[in-house]
């Protein structure tokens, strides 16, 4: 019996068909989302875990020795939310950026918002390229 593969782990889904999960107003949303991702990672979209939009992807380890890869930076869309993956503990690391973003939610390593047009995207950005940088160079 040959071992499963990694839940986070790119899939042949088409970006496409990820992306539509956002519906009206939200929909052309992802778009910008798309854009922005694509624009700080220089990387193409892929889809990871079959709903998770990933750009570039790194390999990481932890103490414990579990490791496995995750991508760069990725956003999932969904019916009622936008999720983007940012790293561990953000909200505690720039506490000024999240005064300063928007209607949000934070946990963990998640950022969710309803709308884009509830962000200030220059702080949305500036979480993107902090998080970008610190997993960089994290796995160098």
């Amino acid at each position: 019996m040959s071992a499963s593969a990694p839940a986070m782990s790119p899939t042949g889904t088409p970006v496409s068909e990820v992306l539509d999960r956002a519906r009206g107003p939200r929909r052309p949303e992802v778009d910008d989302l798309l854009a922005l991702f694509g624009d700080l990672t220089g990387e193409p979209p892929v889809v990871w875990a079959g709903r998770i939009i990933g750009f570039g992807e790194v390999e990481y380890r932890y103490e414990s020795g579990h490791g496995g890869r995750m991508p760069l930076l990725a956003f999932a869309p969904g019916a009622s939310k936008h999720t983007v993956y940012l790293v561990s503990d953000f909200a505690e690391k720039w506490p000024d950026l999240l005064e300063r973003l928007g209607t949000h939610r934070a946990s963990t390593a998640c950022l969710y918002f309803t709308r884009l047009s509830g962000i200030d995207r220059d702080v949305l950005r500036e979480l993107l390229e902090r998080t970008l940088a610190e997993t960089r160079a994290s796995s160098a």
